[in-house]
């Protein structure tokens, strides 16, 4: 028996004595002894009585402050397997490992390893990482807990600690029953910011959740080998139990959009040591996507998941599903009882643009002003971007933007070259072009237009080395500053592709007018109603560009 277990069961007679002594006493006192005693019980009672009282009150409060805004779900209870996780299919691959893991902790424990403790799902919103902790929930059949970084924040100091305390105390409890426990917390990095970059913050008084509350999700992810309940550590401390304490199987899930930020020891080896990149999916994956989704509405031929997949360039998950409902919306608002491609494209453009606005009291000047405008922002982008098709030229007003030139990508692009990027300073300049070659004046619509060419030529000088240096204002830390220091060549660069762009609006005069014509009758044009303007000027396609 050690000396620690002797002192518990010296402790132990000790008090065992003092019981016995007093019942003694008691006992050969007589009524007095017992009335004496009774009177002393009767003001303890009413002290522990009123200290009790405190003590709920405060209980209650810091209950009703401290209870988790969690999300509970059993086994069963969600349907979510890996047929609804679509577009991705690598991701699914290395979920199914952790899968693995999760059914089988007890066989992995016998041959030695640990159970994974922590996975961090990063990516762009909307492409489906909370979603991804579901499934692999439901797939491992393990209870999943779904909680909010945000939610843990507290004005009062320590409420947030134990916010955490008792989400992985009861993530233990349910591990013990069914083998293994996910924790799934979003937005991770509203907690867990670099603690040296000032990330945590102070709540009220200047308390709160802080780096505290990250050191105990830090202790929480990775905690020591013992068995916290009461009756084991009676038996442990009287030397009546020797069984090994173990841990229990509770992986953490956190997704963030923002991995960069985090603390370093919320990444090294035993807590999120394992990441995985949920991103867009790809045209195949978006084919997946809306072949999943679209089967559950009612449509027509013209909306295929190939043809919706090719617009979709860049969309997620979670905008492609919102896209498809809100084309059954417009088709439902103008009695259709099917959506088609037409319901697609409106959702898409109300999505991507906001909702028409005409401006009824704008002057025909005006308009035309637009027009022209408009008119050669399409013609530089049909001409000068083979990797790109015009989507929607349009003067009806969306959002703050009087009209708008838009293109779609023709497929998943990952590099651009000098010549693709002095092409695009070409279309930011062509309404300014337009506007002096036809129009005779310079109008302020270029703000945004202008913006956009100069940070284009500032990159192109500046940070991929595609001019005359190799030098890159990423290493001073300081963009704006290098941005002045470069302004000569950045304004020199400019005014050569505004003569080049000058030059190809000249080339093709009777093109732009005949935009701007059809843009003051219609209000918009699709891509496909100038490529039908261009062949009747031309009398062919537009001729293939050098990629």
């Amino acid at each position: 028996m050690s000396i620690y277990q002797w002192i518990k069961w010296r402790k132990f007679l000790l008090w065992l004595a003092a019981l016995v002594f007093i019942g003694v006493m008691l006992w050969a006192g007589g009524p007095t002894a017992w009335e004496i005693a009774l009177g002393i019980v009767n003001v303890v009672l009413q002290l522990l009585f009123a200290v009790m009282f405190m003590i709920i009150q405060f209980v209650a409060l810091f209950w009703f402050l401290a209870r988790g805004r969690t999300y509970w779900i059993l086994p069963g209870e969600t349907g979510a397997t890996w047929d609804d996780y679509r577009g991705n299919p690598e991701i699914v691959e290395n979920a199914k490992r952790i899968v693995i893991l999760l059914k089988g902790v007890k066989e992995f424990k016998e041959m030695g390893g640990e159970a994974i403790r922590g996975l961090l799902l990063c990516g762009p919103p909307g492409t489906g990482k909370s979603y991804l902790a579901q499934v692999i929930a439901n797939e491992a059949q393990v209870p999943f807990a779904y909680a909010s970084a945000p939610s843990f924040q507290n004005m009062f100091f320590g409420v947030g600690n134990l916010k955490v305390m008792s989400l992985y105390k009861k993530a233990r409890k349910l591990a013990k029953i069914y083998g293994a426990c996910i924790i799934f917390i979003d937005e991770v990095d509203a907690i867990g910011m670099n603690r040296q970059a000032g990330g945590g913050g102070a709540g009220l008084f200047g308390m709160g959740g802080g780096s505290g509350l990250l050191n105990e999700l830090l202790l929480q992810m990775d905690p020591p080998n013992i068995d916290s309940s009461w009756f084991a550590k009676q038996l442990r401390s009287l030397g009546l139990r020797r069984k090994k304490a173990e841990r229990p199987a509770v992986l953490t899930v956190a997704a963030t959009n923002l991995p960069d930020v985090l603390d370093p020891a919320l990444l090294r080896p035993g807590r999120f040591d394992r990441k995985l990149w949920v991103d867009a999916p790809d045209y195949d994956g978006r084919v997946d996507v809306f072949h999943y989704y679209l089967q559950k509405v009612k449509r027509d031929s013209t909306l295929t998941p190939e043809r919706a997949a090719l617009d979709t360039v860049g969309y997620s998950p979670a905008q492609i599903k919102h896209i498809v409902n809100e084309s059954v919306v417009i088709a439902h608002q103008r009695g259709a009882p099917v959506s088609g491609y037409e319901d697609f494209r409106a959702a898409m453009e109300t999505y991507e643009w906001g909702l028409k606005q005409p401006l009824r009291s704008m002057s025909e000047d005006e308009k035309r002003n637009v027009a022209y405008h408009e008119a050669g922002h399409a013609v530089a982008q049909y001409l000068l971007k083979p990797h790109e098709r015009v989507w929607k030229v349009t003067i009806i007003r969306r959002g703050d933007a009087l009209g708008l030139a838009a293109t779609k990508p023709t497929h998943e692009r990952y590099n651009r070259s000098d010549s693709e990027i002095l092409a695009e300073i070409q279309v930011c300049l062509a309404a300014r072009a337009v506007e002096e070659e036809f129009l005779e004046k310079k109008l302020n619509g270029v703000t945004s237009d202008l913006k956009q060419a100069t940070e284009m030529a500032g990159a192109y000088l500046g940070m991929v080395g595609m001019g005359d240096e190799l030098f890159s204002w990423l290493a001073l830390g300081s963009r704006p500053d290098a941005l002045k220091a470069l302004r000569p060549k950045i304004n020199e660069l400019l005014k050569d592709q505004m003569i080049k762009v000058k030059e190809l609006v000249r080339e093709h005069a009777e093109f732009v007018h005949a935009i701007a014509e059809e843009l003051l009758k219609r209000g918009d044009l699709t891509g496909e109603e100038i490529e039908q303007i261009y062949k009747q000027l031309y009398g062919h396609n537009r001729p293939e560009l050098p990629a």
